[in-house]
């Protein structure tokens, strides 16, 4: 088995990785990696209904869809994350998985005095409080199973970033369940830095491995991987599930109410009501909307376009902005 420790945080570039190495390598994987501030979320979700928008673009935080189920997350510098990418064994269920690749995390902890356990099918709890989420896919007789490992994570932006407003979309896309959360460190009888924990998991877990660098093939596949896929508004957020969306604001020019579909990332059926005051009509501003991608940089481009004032007096572009998101 090689053992990877990556040094990077770019979320885009490490997301893209775990794509590369169960495609593109034969070996047996264990990786530890960290992400900077990112909301992962699963590849059957609805990325805009997991999210609180405005907190997220006012913390600059990336949101990036993955090739795993399940819920999505929040990653901060204080997540460590693990990897295991091996074959798949004849007859084993997804259970069985989870308990294969879990058992040498809950065991390393066990060396460091914290009493963990696998609850449900892939939950890791200490006590009553979850500390990693994990998820698989498989592609043909490999499977990989990644989790996070809360070591010492913001709690204050997991709260704030994975607050969905759940009024605002409805469809069929999976949603996520939150939990009572904890980090390792609160637990541990004597302090350790989040890197040292990295190495204690390279030194614990990866002991019979051989150590790996990612090789020049490696670094640009992964490049182009991230850059053609991972940092793109169509796999982030344009692959989620058709949904209806709808929210009402009260703008000091007017209360407006927003109702659409987002069918293939891109807005459908757009109807706007309310008790501002136009001189155009609003079915016209509809259709020109109507078509275009569900995506900030997109919508924001549209209505530089348009005359906006004509059909909404005295409401500026970035509070049209705000019924969208």
């Amino acid at each position: 088995m090689l053992c990877i420790v990556d040094k990077g945080t770019d979320p885009y570039w490490n997301l893209a990785a775990e794509e590369w190495l169960l495609c593109k390598h034969n070996e047996p994987i264990f990786r530890i990696w960290r992400n900077d501030n990112a909301v992962i979320v699963g590849l059957n979700q609805n990325a805009r209904a997991e999210i609180d928008s405005d907190y997220v673009r006012e913390h600059n935080i990336a949101v990036v869809r993955r090739l795993t189920g399940g819920g999505a997350v929040f990653h901060d510098l204080g997540n460590v994350n693990y990897t295991f990418i091996d074959e798949k064994i004849p007859g084993e269920d997804s259970h069985d998985m989870f308990r294969r690749f879990t058992a040498p995390i809950i065991e390393a902890l066990g060396q460091l005095g914290v009493e963990a356990r696998l609850e449900g099918r892939n939950d890791l709890l200490i006590g009553d409080c979850k500390f990693s989420g994990n998820a698989m896919c498989i592609k043909g007789n490999r499977v990989l199973q990644h989790g996070t490992l809360l070591f010492s994570s913001s709690v204050a932006d997991i709260s704030g970033a994975l607050i969905p407003r759940v009024e605002k979309y409805s469809g069929r896309a999976v949603k996520s369940v939150r939990s009572r959360v904890t980090n390792i460190s609160e637990h541990l009888p004597q302090q350790m830095s989040v890197t040292g924990f990295m190495d204690f998991l390279a030194e614990t877990v990866g002991k019979s491995c051989t150590p790996y660098e990612y090789s020049a093939e490696d670094i640009a596949g992964i490049n182009a991987l991230a850059d053609e896929k991972y940092r793109t508004a169509k796999w982030n957020f344009g692959t989620s599930p058709d949904c209806s969306y709808s929210r009402v604001i009260k703008f000091p020019a007017g209360l407006i109410e927003l109702y659409m579909n987002i069918r293939d990332g891109r807005i459908a059926d757009l109807d706007i009501r309310g008790d501002y005051f136009f001189k155009a009509p609003t079915e016209e501003f509809c259709a020109a909307l109507n078509g275009t991608e569900y995506s900030e940089k997109k919508i924001a481009g549209r209505l530089n376009e348009l005359a906006t004032g004509e059909y909404f007096c005295g409401i500026s572009i970035g509070e049209l902005m705000q019924l969208f998101f």
